[in-house]
């Protein structure tokens, strides 16, 4: 199928390195955008030297956030360097960077510069903090933001010490949250012909991850409890233990918590115990429901109490290790993994963007070498573009 992708003709100058921005012009990329990845010529992007090498140049961590883009070598410090930028700019657009505050304008790239060279820019800044407020010089890390924002305190077992999520949470996040207020920025473009700056902050999107979470916290006025992998709101709802290993049961309403109860476990007293007729009751008993499913479920095998959970509607699955779901034939048969050829006939694996258009996956390219289209882009230059 030939793809007629909903960003074609869209031009991206992605001036991120390692992960919030290269994840949202990623998902630009993904979506037909021609992304240029503007990387130092020695270094490149830290990320090419992080995770596991899959071949020179190439890593797992690297290849994850820069596929389905074309890279550059630009050493923007240098006079030339930032005269190239301001070149592109003029024919881009949009332009992504995520340097600390004042680091562009220090190279003359800042976006009153750049505005003036393109009125119709779009101008995705992404920092650690705000920009605007006393932290905005503080570098940017999720690992921090992820401490400072609460996630550690609401992730784990109430016993733990606070947990980090297990990716970069933060930065998945606010790669996304640029991704959107791009796209909302090239539809206003179209009508007004003027481009417009975004800032986003590792910080405010971290704050936002905790959702309900956060809401919470600030009803009961102290730090809410953790409970690990048990929803905080919905009870039974988590990993529970079988016979023979773990499974996910999700009882999202009344009516499954009582054919849960009836149905898989013939236990119909749970059901009608006035401690348990209503979610909200039970999350209030969740300690004395809990240790009576465990009993329970202990009793069964865990394919036996997942055909039955299937067989009345309740929603339930395996817990998979990380192997094991990416080599699941449910995985493959959605089309999610590519073995892409490399330049020196090697290979590297990547996933696919999520989305499927009138039923199809979209295209994907390799992350791109190291400069590989240098000289593509500066030809296009010169010549007025691709």
């Amino acid at each position: 199928m030939r793809f007629d992708l909903p960003l074609s003709g869209v031009k991206v100058l992605d001036l991120s390195r390692v992960l919030a921005g290269p994840m949202s012009t990623m998902v630009l990329a993904d979506l037909g955008a021609d992304v240029i990845k503007v990387e130092h010529p020695d270094r490149g992007d830290d990320t090419r030297d992080w995770g596991m090498q899959v071949a020179p140049g190439y890593t797992t961590y690297f290849s994850s956030f820069n596929r389905n883009k074309r890279s550059t070598a630009v050493d923007i410090s240098t006079p030339q360097g930032a005269e190239t930028i301001r070149k592109l700019a003029a024919t881009c657009d949009v332009i992504v960077e995520n340097f600390k505050a004042g680091g562009m304008e220090r190279f003359g790239l800042g976006y009153e510069v750049l505005q003036k060279v393109n009125p119709r820019l779009v101008y995705c800044a992404i920092s650690g903090y705000d920009r605007a407020g006393p932290e905005a010089s503080r570098p940017g890390y999720d690992l921090v933001v992820q401490g400072e924002s609460g996630l550690m305190g609401i992730n784990g077992e109430a016993n733990s010490p606070p947990l980090k999520f297990g990716v970069a949470a933060v930065d998945l996040f606010t790669g996304m949250y640029a991704a959107q207020a791009i796209l909302a920025s090239l539809y206003k473009t179209k009508s007004t012909g003027k481009g417009c700056r975004i800032d986003l902050a590792l910080y405010d999107c971290g704050v936002m991850i905790s959702s309900y979470y956060g809401l919470e916290a600030l009803l009961l006025g102290h730090n809410p409890p953790r409970y690990g992998n048990q929803h905080p709101s919905i009870v039974p709802y988590g990993v529970f233990e079988a016979q023979d290993g773990p499974l996910v049961i999700a009882v999202g309403n009344n009516a499954q918590y009582r054919k849960l109860c009836n149905e898989v476990l013939h236990r119909p007293d749970l059901a009608t115990d006035e401690r348990f007729e209503t979610n909200l009751k039970r999350s209030k008993s969740r300690v004395e429901l809990s240790a009576t499913l465990h009993e329970e479920l202990l009793k069964h095998r865990k394919q036996d109490l997942l055909d039955k959970l299937a067989a009345v509607g309740i929603p339930s699955g395996q817990v998979f290790g990380l192997h094991e779901a990416l080599t699941d034939p449910r995985t493959r048969k959605a089309g999610l993994l590519h073995s892409l050829s490399l330049p020196d006939d090697g290979e590297v694996t990547v996933l696919s963007s999520p989305w499927r258009f009138n039923g199809e996956r979209l295209p994907v390219r390799r992350p791109p070498m190291l400069g590989e289209h240098s000289q593509q882009v500066a030809m296009e230059l010169r010549d007025g573009g691709p």
